[in-house]
């Protein structure tokens, strides 16, 4: 008998046993856990080594401004990756894509757990940071598998870790930073990250909904030296100087490059981001609001511990130690993690965009009264867990408004394109916080330590931030226009007549 060799599968389509598995009832709520469980590790890298930056001159024998990288590398391969993986997860699978990122993640945690230079570690962040993309397919993922009575809640929550993760996880590092050797802290990520692929690979269903095509890797790259070199000109340009050549050449050419990827992406057949779809109006006022809201999460993340951790002989600090001041950050996680379904049936009831107006609302109003409220450890609770109320909100409509208004074959694309945005926040965050923190200084035992005024400056920019935001989402549509490629389909609320 003439045997007759199977037909390979057709790009798109699902193989026998992966149909096979299809059959197999979903445990929703099981998937649910796994994505948000998933989402809580990979920000979880992010506060990873937040204990320890200031011993890594000493503990790898190199120099501060060499260290610091340890922490950009992350940043910059997170932001570079995360759209990168999103139109990777729409073409060829976002259960499939995410499991690559946990094994590049569960990579860089081996490499820096075993490094003794900083190059080596920096080279581990850099794979840790490719990992936080599996936040963005993980909402991608739920808006395939669940039914859309409980989307909004499991999307708010997978959205939320992002900061869930980051206010938790640093206590959790801190902890082993002062008790064990530093090595174990990327020991504990790679036990997770082990933890999280087997989670994925065997509770995750695969994805049905692919869009196939061609990648385009001239748009990637492209993309990825034009954002390298604003990220690194706004992360740097306090180390190297704001007028500096390079810092302005970076800012120029990265500025220069990204408008070329916007000519290039508008003419190809299959584009790494469609901008047409990007530049409608939900897409692009919803992604402004996501760089408020980023830049209001970080300010907190990064001004408070520096109030807490000032010495009390200026009259300014608090004088806590590293791991009290994580804990009282640890609130601002919490209250994301409680309030994600309480944003979700807001926004069911009465939509996102009131969602986002709230939640940066809520940030602004905490800002205004951190520049009076500062001289107790209570106060900085309190502000970092206001906070957390506000972009627990937020954060919470930013999928659903995006998902609301791109094409199901853009989901995964279209919020890594909003992580992104959030990261582009964070990032000038940081430089202009640390520039007002490091212009405004006292002198206490050697030790150069923020004034009051510059707390109190960063505070004001942080609210003034969040108000901006508030003004973008207020021009979001109230309405969704009909549109049946929609990837979350506007539902009406209102029963039809009966004829």
């Amino acid at each position: 008998m003439q045997q007759t060799t199977p037909t390979p599968p057709t790009e798109g389509v699902l193989t026998a046993r992966e149909r096979k598995r299809l059959t197999k009832p979903e445990n929703e709520r099981a998937i649910v856990f796994v994505l948000a469980f998933t989402g809580l590790i990979a920000s979880f890298m992010q506060t990873l080594v937040t204990p320890i930056v200031p011993e890594l001159p000493t503990l790898l024998n190199t120099s501060p401004s060499n260290a610091t990288w340890v922490l950009t590398a992350t940043l910059l391969a997170a932001a570079i990756a995360t759209p990168i993986a999103g139109r990777l997860g729409d073409m060829f699978g976002k259960r499939r894509i995410t499991l690559v990122l946990l094994l590049l993640m569960l990579a860089g945690s081996v490499i820096a757990a075993l490094a003794t230079d900083v190059t080596v570690l920096i080279a581990g962040r850099a794979l840790q940071g490719i990992g936080l993309g599996v936040i963005a397919l993980g909402v991608s993922i739920l808006r395939d598998v669940l039914h859309p009575k409980r989307l909004g809640g499991a999307v708010a929550l997978v959205s939320a870790t992002l900061g869930i993760g980051a206010a938790v996880g640093l206590p959790i590092s801190a902890l082993i930073a002062e008790n064990f050797d530093w090595h174990m802290l990327f020991w504990l990520a790679s036990a997770l990250a082990v933890l999280a692929l087997a989670l994925v690979f065997f509770v995750v269903p695969v994805s049905t909904l692919r869009t196939g095509g061609s990648f385009d890797f001239v748009g990637a790259v492209f993309f990825a030296i034009g954002l390298v070199g604003i990220l690194l000109a706004v992360s740097k340009g306090g180390e190297w100087g704001w007028g500096s050549p390079v810092t302005l050449g970076m800012l120029a050419g990265g500025a220069v490059v990204l408008v070329l990827w916007g000519v290039y992406e508008l003419r190809a057949d299959n584009p790494l981001v469609d901008l047409r779809i990007a530049a409608r109006r939900p897409v692009l006022l919803t992604n402004l609001a996501s760089i408020t809201v980023g830049f209001g999460f970080f300010a907190s993340a990064a001004v408070l511990p520096q109030l807490l951790e000032a010495p009390s002989t200026t009259g300014v600090g608090l004088g806590q130690t590293l791991l009290v001041s994580s804990l009282c950050l640890m609130p601002s996680g919490l209250v994301m993690f409680f309030m994600a379904p309480v944003a979700a049936r807001l926004s069911a009831a009465r939509g996102p965009r009131i969602s986002l107006l709230l939640g940066g609302f809520i940030i602004f109003v905490g800002y205004a009264i951190a520049i009076g409220l500062m001289t107790e450890v209570w106060h900085a609770v309190f502000i970092a867990t206001a906070v957390g109320f506000g972009v627990g909100f937020a954060y919470a409509a930013m999928p659903t408004l995006i998902m609301r208004s791109v094409p199901a074959t853009e989901t995964a694309a279209a919020n890594g394109l909003n992580s992104v945005m959030r990261s582009l926040g964070s990032t000038v965050a940081a430089a202009v916080l640390g520039l007002i923190l490091s212009s405004n200084i006292v002198i206490s035992d050697g030790r150069p330590i923020p004034t009051a005024g510059a707390f109190q400056l960063c505070f004001a920019v942080a609210g003034a931030v969040a108000l901006a935001g508030v003004v973008a989402a207020f021009f979001i549509p109230r309405q969704e226009p009909a549109d049946s490629t929609a990837s979350i389909p506007v539902v009406q609320t209102r029963e039809p007549a009966l004829s």
